[in-house]
């Protein structure tokens, strides 16, 4: 069981990453030239909290967003929640919007007796851009089930059923189940959460250090408890679920197994099954750089290999092109 933080422990004064804190984690490159910076911070941390590398001020408080959902799903399994290996990785996921994934989101609201009308995330089209661009070809409008988040609000209602919580309130603060996210997430990453928010989607958000944030990530990839074991079985089996067939997340758990999960404002953790992770935050919140970040990160650790991560920083960077032509590239900077 991962250790709890001290019950005297005081919750810490938020303090935000700042440029001082930042480095510079990538560059894009344009006909030779620096076309533009990425700066920001990275902490690699084993299951036993040793940092392995620090980058940048490791020690400033992120809101994870959607890199915070493999413990929130973890709380809800911590509940008594149950669910298929597809549906337990729908309540983790970002997903594109895909059929695939509408259908497991649907299936779970329908066996439990509900509709999207239960959903009090918003109406939101699709993440994924083709996935997006389909629906409006259909003439199909966005529902509550196409929003990225959709599957976690399904799970926190299941959730709440397992305790006998009102499904009317499962996204209050004081709720069974945001109380038990709390415990999880303190207890995961063994320090006192520093602020209490909400997320795009409505749902409670707890703010962490990004060191803490890569502690968590590599007890969950390491399944350090029966319910984080659990949950790395349902990801290892189901990767396309937590983000998209070919998309960053999906490509790097088929790649290197363990969970990889994008949080929005350039938040990113990748967890190896070894018990190592890396937490990601680009400091403007783009998006673009924080994968081949984490990877280039982790392979200098020598947590994943060399060759697989740069496979995948290949597979998942955006491209600088010309037309069709490359011209450039995202280049990694920690060196």
């Amino acid at each position: 069981m991962p250790s709890a933080p001290p019950a005297s422990a005081p919750r810490r004064e938020p303090r935000p990453l700042d440029a001082d804190g930042c480095v510079e984690l990538a560059r894009i490159e344009r006909s030779g030239l620096i076309e533009s910076r990425h700066l920001g911070a990275a902490a690699v941390v084993d299951r036993d909290g040793t940092v392995l590398r620090a980058v940048g001020d490791i020690e400033a408080t992120t809101f994870p967003r959607s890199a915070l959902k493999p413990l929130q799903a973890i709380a809800m399994l911590e509940l008594g929640a149950r669910f298929t290996d597809a549906e337990l990785v729908l309540a983790t996921a970002s997903h594109c919007g895909s059929p695939e994934h509408l259908a497991v989101v649907e299936g779970m609201l329908r066996a439990d007796g509900r509709d999207a009308a239960a959903l009090q995330c918003p109406v939101q089209a699709p993440l994924g851009f083709d996935e997006r661009a389909a629906r409006a070809a259909q003439g199909l409008a966005p529902t509550r089930v196409t929003l990225n988040c959709s599957g976690k609000h399904a799970g926190m209602l299941r959730a709440s059923d397992a305790v006998g919580g009102d499904p009317g309130a499962y996204l209050d603060l004081d709720h069974p189940v945001q109380r038990h996210v709390v415990d999880v997430v303190e207890r995961f990453t063994g320090e006192p959460v520093h602020l209490s928010g909400f997320d795009g989607c409505a749902a409670p958000l707890h703010a962490t250090s990004l060191r803490a944030l890569a502690l968590a990530t590599a007890r969950v990839a390491a399944g350090t408890t029966p319910e984080a074991a659990r949950f790395m079985q349902a990801v290892a089996a189901e990767p396309w679920a937590i983000d998209g067939r070919g998309r960053a997340n999906t490509l790097t758990i088929e790649r290197l197994g363990g969970i990889a999960k994008l949080g929005a404002e350039g938040v990113v953790v990748i967890g190896t099954p070894s018990g190592v992770a890396v937490a990601v935050k680009v400091l403007d919140g783009s998006m673009r750089a924080t994968t081949p970040v984490a990877l280039g990160v982790l392979a200098r650790v020598g947590a994943i290999d060399a060759d697989a991560a740069a496979e995948l920083i290949e597979r998942t960077s955006e491209r600088v092109l010309a037309g069709d032509r490359p011209v450039g590239s995202l280049r990694v900077s920690l060196d």
